[in-house]
């Protein structure tokens, strides 16, 4: 990886993926193409992890409906930081 500059925006946005959506910081580092130990030292800057909760064998409809949910906003949002990113790194490539 090089020495390249992200934005404040950029760096919450990947301590977000990781404290509110239970990114580990290597799968963070895999989705928006940046080292994982600038992700591990983003979150000591902006944030601290919070710890996510186990998987449980039965869910009942109404947690599963939860569950959709909460997966739908992180698919959104990641869809948002990845578009992000690819216009960061188009208008540095120019």
């Amino acid at each position: 990886m090089s020495n390249r500059k992200y934005s404040e925006e950029f760096k919450k946005s990947a301590v977000k993926l990781v404290t509110e959506l239970g990114y580990s910081y290597n799968e963070a580092a895999d989705q928006l193409g940046c080292s994982s130990w600038s992700i591990r030292q983003w979150t000591k800057k902006y944030g601290k992890i919070k710890d996510v909760p186990p998987e449980f064998e039965h869910i009942p409809a109404a947690d599963e409906m939860k569950k959709i949910r909460e997966e739908n906003a992180r698919l959104r949002m990641e869809n948002e930081i990845l578009k992000k990113a690819a216009a960061y790194f188009a208008k540095e490539s120019l």
